[in-house]
């Protein structure tokens, strides 16, 4: 029986603001990548199980690519193992437009090669079936 939830992918796209560049060059560090991989992690989380999940572990995270300020990226997770209460989830982050301060503050292009900048492999834990309550007040405002 194969499970639903395999091969589940979800993309986010996002823009790295000068503001997070800590390096010459204006290059973000790499806990930047991992962070958006956790946000994309939460959404395959939502999707699969009707939760936010929790992070369990990151195996052979491969910095392959520098990120900088002004990039955009494209962030994906796929579900590549369905356990009781763990996921292994599948990550790319990929430089897919570049700011370009050569030409001006605020010139940009679109990468006609796109470069993939991080991958990782990352286990997810959600609770067990039936335990999320959809009864739970919301949270206050």
């Amino acid at each position: 029986m194969t499970d639903e939830r395999m091969g589940l992918r979800v993309t986010h796209r996002r823009y790295v603001p000068y503001a997070h560049a800590h390096y010459a060059g204006q290059l973000v560090d790499g806990a930047y990548s991992l962070g958006l991989f956790g946000d994309v992690a939460t959404e395959v989380c939502i999707r699969t199980d009707g939760d936010e999940g929790l992070f369990a572990s990151y195996s052979d995270v491969q910095f392959l690519a520098a990120v900088r300020a002004g990039d955009l990226l494209e962030i994906t997770a796929e579900v590549t193992a369905v356990g009781r209460r763990s996921r292994t989830l599948e990550f790319r982050a990929v430089v897919v437009g570049r700011g370009r301060p050569d030409l001006s503050a605020s010139a940009a292009r679109i990468l006609e090669e796109p470069m993939v900048a991080t991958t990782a492999t990352g286990v997810v834990v959600v609770p067990a079936a039936g335990t999320t309550s959809s009864t739970e007040e919301p949270a206050p405002e």
